[in-house]
C-alpha cells in the first residue's frame, strides 16, 4: 500500500504541476495547506486503486482515505493560528497518518475480500508491475526532459554486482568476469563523457543508459545474476531515461 501511495504521488504530482502552469495557479498550489491536501489526494488515489485491486470493500477504502486526509485537516487549525509552519504541517500530517492507517488495517483485518472480476488487461498490467514502476519513476523526465550527469552511469553496473553478490549468482563460469568487464566499459564511458563535455558528453550519457537497457534485456532473457523483475524494471527505466535524454539533446542542444 505504501508503494501504491508513492506511485500515486510520482504519477500525479507532475500532472498537478503541468495543470498549475497551464491554468496560472502555481501560487495557490504552492501554499502549504493546499500542497498537503494535494499530496493526500495523490496518495489516496494510488491507495484506492491498489485496495480495490486487492478486493477490499469500499467501506475500508473510505476509512483508509479518511486516515490520509484527517491528520492534515486537524493540523490546519494550528497552522492557520500560526502555531505551525508549512514544514511542520506536512511532517505532522505524515506522522499522524501512519497510526491512523494502522488502526484502519487492524479494524478490517478479518474482513473477507469482495468478489472482484478483473479485466484480462488489468491482470496483464499487474503482471508487468516492474514496467509500470519504471515508467512512474520517469514521469518527471517526460515533463521536463534533461540530460543526466555522466557520473550517473557509474550506478548502472553497480546494481548487478551488489545483487549478484547478495544472491551468490556471480559464481558461474565467466559470470563475474562478464560483470566486471561491463563495469569497466561503463566506467570508461563515464570518464570519456566527463573529459569530452558539452554536446558530445550528452550523447555519450544517453548512449550509456540505452546500452544498459540492452544489457538488461540480455539478462532478462537469460534469467541470470539478477531476478527477472529487476532486469525488466531496470531495462524500461534505462530505455525511458535514454529516450528523454535524446529528446533533450535534440530540442535544447543538450
Amino acid at each position: 500500500m505504501a508503494v501504491a501511495m508513492v506511485a500515486g504521488m510520482l504519477l500525479l504530482n507532475p500532472l498537478w504541476e503541468a495543470a498549475g502552469t497551464l491554468l496560472g495557479i502555481e501560487g495557490p498550489l504552492g501554499r502549504p495547506e493546499v500542497a498537503a491536501l494535494v499530496m493526500a489526494t495523490d496518495m489516496t488515489i494510488g491507495m484506492t486503486i491498489w485496495m480495490r485491486y486487492r478486493a477490499h470493500h469500499w467501506v475500508a477504502v473510505g476509512e483508509m482515505a479518511a486516515a490520509m486526509y484527517v491528520p492534515f485537516l486537524l493540523l490546519l487549525v494550528p497552522f492557520r493560528a500560526g502555531l505551525l509552519n508549512g514544514d511542520a504541517l506536512l511532517l505532522g500530517g505524515h506522522l499522524l497518518m501512519v497510526p491512523a492507517m494502522v488502526l484502519v488495517a487492524v479494524r478490517h483485518r478479518h474482513e473477507a475480500p469482495v468478489a472482484v472480476r478483473r479485466h484480462p488487461a488489468v491482470v496483464a498490467l499487474a503482471r508487468r508491475w516492474p514496467t509500470g514502476l519504471a515508467l512512474l519513476m520517469t514521469v518527471d523526465m517526460w515533463v521536463d526532459p534533461s540530460v543526466l550527469s555522466p557520473w550517473t552511469m557509474l550506478v548502472l553496473p553497480g546494481g548487478y554486482l551488489l545483487i549478484g553478490a547478495a544472491r551468490r549468482t556471480l559464481r558461474g563460469p565467466g559470470v563475474l568476469a562478464t560483470q566486471l568487464l561491463g563495469s569497466a566499459a561503463w566506467v570508461a564511458l563515464t570518464l570519456a563523457a566527463v573529459a569530452a563535455g558539452g554536446r558530445t558528453a550528452a550523447w555519450l550519457v544517453a548512449f550509456g543508459w540505452l546500452a544498459h537497457a540492452g544489457w538488461d534485456l540480455v539478462h532478462h532473457r537469460r534469467a541470470r545474476v539478477v531476478p527477472r523483475a529487476y532486469a525488466e524494471w531496470c531495462g524500461v527505466l534505462d530505455a525511458a531515461l535514454a529516450g528523454m535524454m535524446v529528446l533533450a539533446i535534440l530540442t535544447t542542444g543538450g
